[in-house]
């Protein structure tokens, strides 16, 4: 026992890191993740106590509890089973595949990065590219809306920037989850975007296992009165205007609403921008019939060392108005009273014409929308008539018309467009450059419902 036992330099070395490790994992990572978790816990409190929507446990459980619970719930063994029976595997295989998807699905919220980081970021970032604008938003309305229910923000899709933009307007309410594509699936993006407690959805699903998978997720979240985001439309507009719902997500939470249980309440939110920076990838995709965003590296890494670059020199101007609108709540229980035997698409339908109306009026979509009307160059004098007419013909929608001066919105809206090269002026007046027309044509398609409603 007392003996000497000599060992070569670089097995002692590979001990003693075994043993550290194990001293750790036992002893050390517990009292560590204790440590942290109570200080959470405290930050947690402290938000909820100006948050006018709390923060739920559900959001706040461990990641590593929520993916078994959801492998391990009813429905989901029984996906399992029905998958392995169908593709002629094990069960074990099939359940190693739903354990992956509930991985890829699960986020890992975390309240120091959402508000701590997130949020700081996207209203600089919010700020810094645009003049944010709020529309419309009744304080009263919201007020009113069960404490108890679930939230769902439903949103029309223009740009990328909705997440930034929303997250940040709805921050003094609540933390919202959002339902992000294969996009958002970039490490170290994804670790960061999973920390916001958004959780990742395939567009293209292969396999019925995983849209249970999903389902239940979804199911669980709501039932657990998670604030939700999503986007109705499916992805985003490629040509400007409105798309008809897609109803997989809206089905999930439907379904995951129990009788008796939470209401769940649906927020309609509308935004709306003077510049989208991905216009030219959606309308090219749109031309194409694909959704294929082709936008080299190449050339957002020029946009991105140009701005700063503008910046530094004092030169860089924003990229004017943003604007985002909150709808009247509507109730899952009191859409259901009130239209017996509605189906997913009646309540999508419903949704969708709520956005559509709340869509704010900025001043790039208006002057577009005029342009793209007329059969020729238009004067300044002629524009400036008919966005005074579009303030008083849509007194429902959020019509921002800069400093109440429809001229001032006039040259607003000139101004970005002119500086995109997208116009020709001349003494007969103002035109679109005919190869820009694609581009100027999404954007007064933004608004072209509601003038459309206006008329009939």
């Amino acid at each position: 026992m007392t003996s000497t036992v000599e060992l070569p330099l670089w097995l002692f070395v590979l001990i003693v890191l075994f043993a550290a490790v194990t001293f750790a994992s036992h002893f050390l990572f517990p009292s560590v993740r204790w440590f942290f978790r109570r200080r959470m816990e405290r930050v947690v409190a402290r938000l909820n106590e100006r948050l006018a929507r709390p923060i739920e446990p559900f959001k706040l459980a461990r990641r590593y509890d929520m993916i078994q619970r959801l492998i391990y719930h009813p429905e989901v063994a029984r996906a399992i089973a029905d998958h392995a029976a169908e593709q002629g595997i094990p069960e074990n295989v099939a359940f190693e595949q739903a354990k992956r998807y509930a991985r890829e699905i699960v986020p890992s919220f975390s309240a120091t990065a959402y508000f701590g980081f997130a949020i700081k970021a996207a209203r600089w970032l919010s700020q810094s590219l645009y003049r944010v604008r709020l529309g419309h938003y009744d304080e009263e309305e919201f007020r009113h809306v069960d404490r108890e229910a679930t939230v769902v923000f439903v949103m029309n899709h223009r740009s990328n920037m909705d997440y930034v933009l929303v997250t940040w307007l709805a921050a003094e309410r609540t933390a919202l989850t959002y339902a992000v594509g294969e996009w958002a699936r970039v490490w170290p993006l994804s670790r960061l975007i999973k920390a916001m407690g958004a959780y990742f959805i395939r567009r293209r699903p292969r396999n019925e296992l995983y849209r249970r998978v999903l389902a239940r997720y979804v199911g669980m979240a709501t039932a657990g009165g998670v604030t939700q985001a999503i986007f109705p439309e499916g992805g985003l507009s490629l040509d400007g205007a409105l798309a008809p719902p897609r109803l997989g997500l809206l089905k999930y939470i439907v379904e995951g609403h129990e009788s008796g249980g939470r209401d769940v309440v649906f927020v309609p939110v509308a935004v709306n921008y003077d510049r989208v920076f991905e216009d030219r990838v959606l309308v090219a995709a749109g031309q194409r019939g694909d959704r294929r965003f082709r936008a080299r590296i190449s050339v957002v890494a020029r946009f991105i060392l140009r701005q700063f670059w503008l910046r530094l020199t004092g030169r860089y101007h924003r990229h004017g108005y943003a604007a985002a609108s909150f709808g009247a709540p509507l109730s899952l229980e009191a859409f259901e009273a009130e239209t017996p035997g509605a189906t997913i698409e009646d309540l999508g339908r419903r949704l969708m014409t709520r956005i559509g109306e709340e869509v704010p009026v900025l001043p790039v979509p208006a002057v577009a929308h005029v342009l793209t009307q007329a059969e020729g160059p238009v004067s300044r004098a002629e524009l400036e008539r008919q966005l005074g007419e579009m303030a008083v013909q849509l007194p429902q929608a959020h019509v921002h018309l800069p400093r109440d001066d429809a001229a001032y919105a006039v040259e607003v809206g000139l101004r970005n467009l002119r500086k995109r090269g997208m116009l020709v002026e001349s003494d007969a007046g103002i035109a679109v450059n005919e190869a820009d027309r694609p581009v100027v044509a999404y954007y007064a398609r933004s608004i072209a419902h509601l003038l459309r409603d206006r008329s009939e």
